[in-house]
């Protein structure tokens, strides 16, 4: 980076951010580069499936189906196909009544799933996380340019005030002239008179 470009870049960061360039972090000082050099910022956020491992994409769909209607209502429909069984279909009950074996499957489902659902939160909140950083990136840069807008519109201002002052000055000068035009003859009454 040429000297220029590093003293407009100080600039740049002194007016919209308040600070040093060197006090700027990672995160602002991509900002400001790519702003002052009109580039795009924004982009899709990185989620690449094939470098999932084989436990990451299945906790990532025990997590799905866990969490669905379907798994309700299947696991609903085994929980009664399980307690009529036991109850009013084998003359011999494998589980009988108070069903301690159905208790005892349902905490190891329960103990087993648990921790595969949070592996599963802890990914997304990783994504999450990229991705507000990504939404925070966007914002700023929507910000900065905002605030060049509103420079931009301010300096336009006051450039067409100061047209405007000068059209004006111009005018009242070329009406004192008018004036003065206009009053010498009606101050001389003698040239007046025929």
């Amino acid at each position: 980076m040429d000297d220029k470009a590093r003293a407009e870049l100080g600039k740049a960061a002194e007016r919209w951010f308040g600070k040093r360039v060197e006090a700027l972090n990672e995160v602002e000082h991509r900002v400001l580069r790519l702003t002052k050099h009109r580039l795009p910022l924004s982009r899709p956020p990185a989620v690449d499936a094939g470098s999932q491992t084989f436990g990451e994409r299945l906790a990532d769909r025990v997590a799905a189906f866990g969490g669905s209607w379907t798994f309700i209502l299947l696991f609903c429909a085994f929980l009664a196909a399980w307690a009529g069984a036991n109850l009013w279909v084998l003359a011999n009950p494998f589980d009988p009544y108070p069903f301690i074996f159905l208790n005892l499957m349902l905490s190891m489902v329960a103990a087993l799933q648990a921790p595969i659902i949070m592996m599963s939160q802890n990914r997304q909140t990783l994504k999450d996380r990229e991705n507000a950083a990504l939404d925070y990136e966007v914002n700023l840069k929507a910000e900065i340019e905002i605030m060049a807008l509103h420079e931009k519109l301010d300096a336009l201002r006051n450039d067409h005030i100061l047209g405007m002052l000068a059209k004006q000055e111009e005018q009242i000068g070329l009406l004192m002239r008018l004036c003065e035009q206009t009053s010498t003859p009606t101050a001389n009454p003698a040239r007046i008179a025929p």
